[in-house]
C-alpha cells in the first residue's frame, strides 16, 4: 500500500548483496520478489517482508558477468542475459535455471513480449531476437544499426536504442518491422530508455546528464522536451560536472517517474507538468540501476561502481548495497502546472 503524506522513512539495505557491480534490478509484477544480476556471474532474489527486511530466497549463475533480468507477467519465471551471450530462464516453482537464448556477443536487456512464452533479447551482436520458450531456435531476428544498449516494452511497444544513438520503435503486432526510426534527440550516448507506464513514447537518458521525453506518433511531437539533470553545480554552468543518467524508472499507478545517475542521486519527475517532484540524499557511490516495485510503495536502487570511469576507475574498496526507498504518495503524485 501507498503510504501516505508522513515523514520520509528511512531507506533499508537489501540483505546479502552481489559482491560485485550491481547490473539490473527488477521486480515481480504479482509478488514482493525481487531480483538482481551483477558482474560476479550471478543472478540473485529475495524477497521483500511486509517490514520492509527481506530474505534471501535463490542465486544461479551465468557462466560471464549477468547484465539484465526481468520477471514473467505471472511471476512464475525470471529471465536473465549475460556476458556469456546467454539467455536464462529461472523457474521459481522448481528452483532450477535453464539456458533458452543464445547470441553471438552479450545479451544487455531483455523484455517478455505479451504472455508467458516470448521473450526478446538485445545484444551486443547488433540484433534483437525473438524467443517462443517452448523451441530451441529464435521465432525471428531483426538486425539493428549497431550494438543494443538498452531497450524496454509496454503494451505493444518495443523501443530499442543503439550505441550509434539510434532509436527504433516496434509494434508487437508486426515486430520485426520497425515503424519508426530516429536519432536520439540527445547529443551523446545513450545510458537507458524506458517506455511510459501510460503508452505513447519514452524516455531516454544519456551520459551527458540530460533526458529526452519523446512521444512515438510524430503528431504528439509538440509534447517533446529535454530537460538537465545528475550535474554538480548549476545546471546552465560551463563548469559544473555532468553525470550519467543510468536508470529512469515509471510509477506503476501515477505514470511519474525517477532518474537515477552516477552522481549517486535519485529524483522524482512529473513529466506531464514538467516538475521536479522529489530531490533525494546523494549516496556516496554511482546508482547503477534502479525499479519501482508492483505498486510503486518501494523504490530500490543499487549503490554501486557503473563503470563510467573504465576498468582502471573501479575503486578497490567498493562497496555494493541495494537500498530500499520507501515511497510517499506526496512524493510521487503528479502535481497540477
Amino acid at each position: 500500500m501507498m503510504l501516505a503524506n508522513q515523514s520520509q522513512p528511512k531507506d533499508i539495505e537489501v540483505t546479502a548483496p552481489p559482491t560485485d557491480g550491481i547490473s539490473d534490478l527488477a521486480f515481480s509484477k504479482t509478488s514482493d520478489l525481487l531480483a538482481a544480476t551483477s558482474w560476479n556471474n550471478e543472478v540473485r532474489i529475495w524477497e521483500v517482508m511486509g517490514d520492509g527486511s527481506t530474505v534471501a530466497k535463490a542465486m544461479y549463475s551465468h557462466e560471464g558477468p549477468a547484465l539484465t533480468c526481468q520477471w514473467s507477467n505471472d511471476g512464475s519465471k525470471l529471465a536473465s542475459g549475460g556476458a556469456d551471450n546467454a539467455g536464462r530462464l529461472f523457474d521459481v516453482t522448481t528452483g532450477q535455471p535453464t539456458q533458452f537464448a543464445r547470441h553471438d556477443a552479450p545479451i544487455k536487456s531483455l523484455r517478455w513480449i505479451d504472455g508467458p512464452n516470448i521473450v526478446a533479447t538485445g545484444s551486443w551482436d547488433k540484433t534483437v531476437k525473438y524467443w517462443d520458450l517452448r523451441q530451441e531456435s529464435p521465432v525471428s531476428s531483426v538486425a539493428l544499426s549497431d550494438r543494443l544498449y538498452s531497450m524496454d516494452t509496454h503494451g505493444s511497444l518495443l523501443v530499442a536504442a543503439m550505441a550509434d544513438r539510434q532509436i527504433t520503435m516496434y509494434d508487437m503486432s508486426n515486430p520485426t518491422i520497425p515503424f519508426r526510426t530516429m536519432e536520439s534527440p540527445l547529443k551523446m550516448q545513450t545510458r537507458v530508455v524506458s517506455c511510459f507506464t501510460t503508452g505513447g513514447g519514452f524516455a531516454v537518458g544519456s551520459i551527458e546528464g540530460r533526458v529526452a521525453i519523446q512521444y512515438t506518433d510524430v503528431k504528439d511531437s509538440q509534447g517533446n522536451f529535454s530537460f538537465k539533470c545528475h550535474r554538480d553545480g548549476a545546471p546552465a554552468a560551463r563548469d559544473s560536472s555532468v553525470y550519467a543518467v543510468n536508470a529512469i524508472s515509471f510509477h506503476p499507478i501515477f505514470g511519474t517517474f525517477a532518474t537515477a545517475g552516477s552522481d549517486g542521486g535519485f529524483t522524482f519527475w512529473d513529466k506531464d507538468s514538467k516538475q521536479k517532484l522529489k530531490v533525494f540524499n546523494k549516496q556516496p557511490a554511482p546508482i547503477s540501476t534502479a525499479a519501482f516495485n508492483r505498486n510503486g510503495s518501494i523504490y530500490a536502487y543499487a549503490v554501486s561502481y557503473d563503470w563510467s570511469k573504465g576498468y582502471t576507475g573501479a575503486p578497490a574498496d567498493q562497496k555494493n548495497a541495494i537500498m530500499l526507498c520507501p515511497v510517499l504518495e506526496s512524493d510521487i503524485k503528479p502535481r497540477k502546472k
